[in-house]
This record gives structure tokens, sequence and C-alpha cells, in this order.
């Protein structure tokens, strides 16, 4: 999951929404020095993680992408579900996705001593490029995972990805619409 599935998932609290993007940054952060919450949220995070890489609706969609890309397919899906979240909102929560939004990028902002020096830039920028309302667009998917490879330090052929969700859009979205309500059961009796 990317980060806005996972705050959307998360305890609802702004600590544990802190955590629960913390949980991609947490190599050399002392978690037991954090307050309660905020591990709570790593911990979350994890679970998240744990049960959407087994999910078989997940394997299913991995397997779409050719062999050049398959091997960055799992942070493909991470991006694209954040923006199947944000299509099929109303599927999933009664809450107003842009009042949403707005209050975890508050809480963010307000919460960044919570935060490695890592997390408080990437959130920063998030917040002020507004990613999560940027991933409605399935054009913007494309540019935010050829932004993700050209990062990558090693070469790969994973630029160019959104031509093969493109290409399997539907089936990914069914997969998605398959294993979300799954997860978002399982993480509310976390």
């Amino acid at each position: 999951m990317n980060h806005l599935a996972h705050v959307f998932l998360a305890p609802n609290s702004a600590q544990a929404r802190v955590g629960s993007i913390l949980g991609d940054f947490t190599r050399g952060v002392e978690l037991e020095r954090l307050p309660e919450e905020v591990r709570r949220g790593v911990e979350h995070h994890r679970m998240v993680d744990s049960f959407t890489d087994r999910h078989d609706s997940v394997l299913a969609s991995k397997r779409l992408f050719s062999a050049r890309r398959r091997r960055f397919a799992g942070v493909a899906l991470d991006i694209l579900y954040d923006h199947f979240l944000l299509k099929h909102w109303d599927v999933f929560s009664d809450q107003n996705p842009d009042t949403f939004i707005a209050r975890v990028y508050d809480e963010l902002q307000s919460r960044q001593h919570l935060m490695p020096p890592d997390m408080a830039r990437v959130t920063a920028r998030m917040v002020t490029h507004d990613w999560f309302n940027a991933y409605r667009n399935l054009d913007n998917i494309g540019q935010a995972l050829d932004r993700v490879a050209a990062r990558i330090r090693f070469p790969n052929r994973f630029d160019g990805m959104i031509l093969e969700i493109r290409e399997h859009h539907d089936e990914l979205e069914g997969y998605f619409l398959d294993f979300f309500p799954e997860l978002e059961n399982v993480a509310q009796d976390f």
C-alpha cells in the first residue's frame, strides 16, 4: 500500500496516521522512544503490508505485468491502489475525500517533530505538491512511477510502467475491488 491507503486504513488518530507513513521510514529510528500511538501506526503499517503482499488478488495483479517490469509490480500497485481508492472512495468511506486529505496534510505538517528527517522531507513534498489529489489522475500515476524508476540506483526497465497499467487497467481495478474490502476489514480489526 502507498501513503494514502495507509493513512486511510490507520487507526483513527493523528499520531497513528503519522506512524502509518513512518512504517516506510523506520531505518535507524528507535521506535521504543516514540509515543505509543505512533508505534501502533507503524505496527498497523506492517500488518497492512504483510496482508497485502500475501493476498491472492495482489499476487494475480503482479502476474499481469511483463517479465521486464514484474520486479517492480509491487511498487506500481502500491501507487495505483491510491488511485483506485480515490476513484471508489464512496464505496469505502462516508467521509469527504477532500476533507480527509486536508486533515491528513495538517496532521503531517504539525507533527514533523515525530518524523525522521527523510520522512519530514517526503511529507513536506507530499503536502506542497498535493500528491494525494494528484493520484486521482492516471497520467499522474505514470509520472510518479517514472520518478520512482529514475531514483532507483541500478539499471532498470521500470520506466513506462503506466503502459502496462493501461493495458490491464480493468483487470487491475477488478482485483483491487476484490482485495481492498478484505484489507479494510482486517485493518479495522487490528
